[in-house]
């Protein structure tokens, strides 16, 4: 797409994951059957998609204390089974919409735990997917994104399991590990790797900095309080000029200046519709620049 000398791309990989595409049918869903419900947490990282959602009924709560009904959609990111147990004790039910990633990673931090792994998550400690899977390591699992962080939580464990958050990057899950490995590497140690990276992400990531290559500026559309839309812009920002942006009101003129092309991308929990919008409005700046 062309505007006078700006040249505008569209990324290949962009729209919802099949992840969130399948959170927000459920909810949907769930509202046409029930009327307004709850969803614990935000049921995706996304304040578009947040308000829509509002607007047919359906009311966002932050803990379980502030829940009125006895149904409760659970968000993509997933829940710790004691999050479950104290809404099931409290005869809540659940409709779940824990991407199959997750789950995935979840399962396999229990399995670990079960084994008798120490299990190490590559990710944010305070994001509500890190969190629910360390809630399935059982009492076993440590979150982190060094090595430094995990050398302050535990000593030397015989055998260590690790796996990593579903949206980090898979070269420095590949780092993480390797530093890990090294520190710990003892006689009779035991260490078993589990790559629950999705596959969805690897692709996005792989697209975008491929993009970012043949441009001299990037924008990243998507929540600022999304990790798979941080990630996509601090991948972008290694290989050329670039901005995360979750609203077109956010876009600077003066980013134009001298810039040719343009390449526009965004996170799995962005709608094409808010890309195009992005699109949209570099066009009418460019009328102000050429």
């Amino acid at each position: 797409m062309y505007y006078m000398d700006l040249e505008i791309i569209k990324d290949g990989e962009t729209g919802f994951c099949f992840g969130v595409r399948r959170a927000i049918d459920v909810v949907r869903r769930s509202a046409r059957r029930y009327g307004s419900i709850e969803t614990l947490g935000a049921i995706v990282h996304n304040q578009h998609v947040l308000e829509k959602l509002a607007g047919i009924g359906i009311r966002m709560v932050e803990s379980i204390d502030e829940i009125r009904g006895n149904i409760v959609v659970t968000c993509a990111h997933g829940i710790s089974p004691v999050k479950e147990s104290e809404l099931r004790s409290r005869n809540i039910e659940i409709i779940s919409t824990t991407c199959p990633f997750v789950h995935r990673a979840q399962l396999a931090a229990r399995n670990l735990s079960r084994e008798g792994f120490q299990v190490v998550i590559y990710g944010e400690a305070d994001h509500p997917e890190v969190e629910g899977v360390i809630g399935w390591a059982e009492g076993k699992g440590i979150a982190a994104v060094d090595e430094n962080m995990v050398n302050e939580c535990i000593s030397f464990p015989s055998r260590l399991g690790i796996l990593s958050q579903t949206t980090q990057v898979p070269a420095s899950f590949i780092v993480f590990v390797q530093k890990l490995v090294k520190h710990y590497f003892g006689k009779d140690s035991e260490y078993r790797v589990i790559d629950t990276i999705c596959h969805e992400i690897r692709k996005r990531q792989a697209s975008a900095c491929d993009l970012a290559s043949s441009v001299d500026l990037m924008l990243i559309v998507g929540g600022h309080n999304s990790a798979n839309t941080r990630r996509l812009y601090q991948l972008c920002s290694r290989v050329t000029r670039s901005y995360l942006v979750e609203t077109t009101d956010e876009i600077d003129i003066a980013w134009l200046k001298d810039r040719y092309r343009v390449g526009v991308t965004g996170g799995t929990s962005t709608a094409e519709e808010d890309i195009d919008k992005v699109i949209s409005k570099l066009k009418t700046l460019t009328r102000n620049i050429y």
